[in-house]
Formats: structure tokens, sequence, C-alpha cells
């Protein structure tokens, strides 16, 4: 009997996997998950966003807000970011599977790691200052993008 033909793709494979990471973001609107791979296809390291390791949830805002200290933005850890600090391992010459397209502020941390690739399913803020800026830094310093549309089922919970 001839091995099955319809398995899937690796990057079909960490997409669902980071999808399923973003489940634990309890950011009631963006929830994003990332996964790092080294050139073995193992995974590296984990995250999404989310606050701080050790400090409380329920102690933090979770919306947007003008004031500074009122809003998520303040105190939230981005995805990659939080994958890339919470790796055991070196994370050089790796790819990064996230949800969304990283921020200006994570492409600096990409770069500075020595990631090499990002596979993205998700550019909602193509064309902001910050997706340029971010974009323009990812051409500068030779890191491949690659935008892979999610092509498995909505995951429900």
């Amino acid at each position: 009997m001839p091995k099955r033909n319809n398995y899937i793709d690796w990057d079909t494979y960490f997409l669902a996997m980071v999808k399923l990471n973003a489940m634990r973001s309890k950011d009631p609107d963006t929830q994003v998950g990332a996964i790092i791979v080294n050139d073995l296809k193992h995974i590296v390291s984990t995250g999404y966003n989310g606050l701080p390791r050790g400090l409380n949830d329920d102690d933090y805002p979770w919306k947007r807000d003008e004031t500074l200290e009122k809003s998520k933005y303040a105190y939230v850890v981005h995805a990659e970011l939080n994958a890339i600090l919470s790796s055991n391992s070196n994370v050089r010459d790796c790819i990064i599977y996230t949800s969304l397209f990283p921020c200006n502020e994570c492409v600096k941390s990409i770069i500075q790691s020595g990631i090499k690739k990002i596979i993205y399913s998700n550019d909602k803020y193509d064309g902001t200052a910050q997706n340029i800026v971010a974009k323009k830094m990812l051409k500068d310093a030779n890191i491949e993008t690659v935008y892979k549309k999610e092509v498995f089922l909505e995951i429900k919970y």
C-alpha cells in the first residue's frame, strides 16, 4: 500500500500549533501565538501575547486606552518576544511562525536574536506606520517573510 498523500505540510502544521498557542492569551481583542522552530523542525520555544511571568492577569487592564497606565499595551508582552525570551536555547538561524505579522518592536528582537525567517498567517496592520517600519527593517536585515493563509478549520472552544 502506498503512503498517504493528503498529509499537511510543515508550515500548516506549525501554523495550526500557533493558533492553539494563541488560545492561551487572555486578551479579549487580539490573541496571537508564536512558535520558534530550528532546522530539524523541532520546536525550541513558544509564546503568546500576555502579561510578564508572575503578574496576576486580574490586576491589569485588558483594554485599549489613551492613558498609558490604563492600557493593556503598557503591560502585555507580544507573542514573538515571549517566544524569544522563553527559549532555553539559541534561536539563531531558526524560523518563527506567528499568527500576526510582528510589530516593529518585536522585529527588532527578531533581528537581534538571529532568526532568519518569519512565516505568518495574518497582516491586519498592513500599511500602518509600525508595519512599514517593521517591513523596512526586515528587508534591510535580509530576513525572509512568508505569508501563509490559514487553511485549517477554525478551532472552537
